[in-house]
């Protein structure tokens, strides 16, 4: 049995990029598909639905990198341009501050004879990280493009493993699985168009340039737990240092401020909502999820821990001093009733129109 484990622990480590690739698409098709049955209950064709929210996702991932990358790029031009002055500025400061005066002299003796080697070797190895994160990107993306295409043969092979007394349950699942990805993704959006917004309000009463374009990254990066906030707040402080050392603070300590309101109120509140998960599970959800896996850890907490307690809703788990319920003990006769109905109007159907119907029964509870 341990040897068994051991293989599986191995093997599941071997093919986890896969596995990430799977989730992505999964994420992605669930995203997408109250768009596209949006599109289809007003006479648009399924096929038709998908091409017209591609269409509008390429063109739309295409401007805001029209509208991003040139400026950051140009800004970091700009600080390399001005690093000098940088320099000596923070020399001057730290030399005023006996505890801090060493710093400023090793700051001042920096030299860059040994960068170029250092730097080529990292660019090849951030090249290839970035490379390889483009394509698992573009995997995921077809991967989903083809989920959404040919839903209900894949949805016709799932139910066709699984026993027809099952199959209502097994519906509703995916049905909320999917409630509870639009809901994580509804919560991403709004506390990306906070942040988007705060930054840009900011950043345009303080006159920094470029104002919409960091705002649009900002909303972005913060889509990454924990280090979305330094890529948050890194480029503003930039953008905002040609106005003057105490605008650039101000700046810094603003978002900080938000940074921290954003992570102790506002994520609790909305994905509580969105996901209908108490405050500190949230919390301590991301704190788990971070813990054992980092940044990808972090991003699938919450869909992961919202799904697990569906699941022991759904499959009836009796948690540790738990009674069952009259209302549990209602559910479970009201199920039992939708499964006969179900064995009785899909007699002689194939996996994939059973499939159908128990989707819309389902849905219809």
């Amino acid at each position: 049995m341990i040897v068994l484990f051991g293989v599986g622990f191995w093997l599941f480590v071997r093919i986890l990029p896969v596995v990430l690739v799977l989730v992505a698409a999964l994420f992605i098709a669930g995203t997408l598909t109250p768009v596209i049955a949006w599109f289809e209950s007003r006479g648009v064709g399924r096929n038709r639905a998908i091409v017209i929210v591609f269409s509008v996702l390429t063109i739309t991932s295409g401007g805001f990198v029209a509208l991003t990358i040139p400026s950051l790029l140009n800004q970091a031009k700009s600080l390399f341009a001005q690093e000098p002055v940088i320099r000596a500025r923070i020399v001057g400061f730290l030399e005023h501050s006996t505890i801090a005066s060493p710093l400023a002299q090793s700051l001042r003796d920096l030299k860059y004879g040994d960068l170029p080697g250092v730097t080529g070797s990292n660019a090849i190895s951030i090249s290839g990280q970035v490379i390889e994160f483009v394509g698992y990107t573009l995997a995921a993306i077809f991967l989903a493009l083809y989920i959404l295409i040919d839903r209900d043969r894949l949805r016709g092979w799932l139910f066709a493993v699984m026993p027809r007394r099952h199959h209502i349950r097994l519906s509703r699942i995916m049905l909320n699985l999917e409630s509870i990805v639009g809901g994580y993704i509804r919560g991403q959006l709004i506390t990306s168009a906070a942040i988007g917004v705060f930054m840009f309000v900011l950043l345009t009463l303080f006159g920094v340039p470029d104002a919409l374009a960091l705002a649009a990254f900002g909303g972005v990066a913060d889509v990454l737990p924990y280090v979305g906030a330094l890529l948050t707040i890194v480029p503003a402080a930039i953008a905002a240092f040609a106005k003057g050392p105490v605008i650039m603070v101000t700046i810094v300590v603003l978002m900080l401020i938000y940074e921290e309101f954003e992570s102790r109120v506002l994520v609790p509140l909305v994905y509580g909502r969105a996901l209908r998960m108490p405050s500190a599970i949230v919390m301590l959800s991301l704190l788990v999820g971070a813990t054992l896996m980092g940044i990808i850890g972090a991003l699938l907490a919450l869909p992961v821990a919202a799904g697990l307690l569906m699941l022991i809703d759904e499959l009836r788990v009796e948690l540790p001093g738990e009674s069952i319920q009259a209302d549990v003990e209602a559910t479970r006769k009201k199920d039992d009733r939708a499964e006969e109905l179900y064995e009785a109007l899909t007699e002689g159907m194939s996996a994939e129109e059973a499939a159908g119907v128990a989707v819309e029964i389902s849905r219809d509870e």
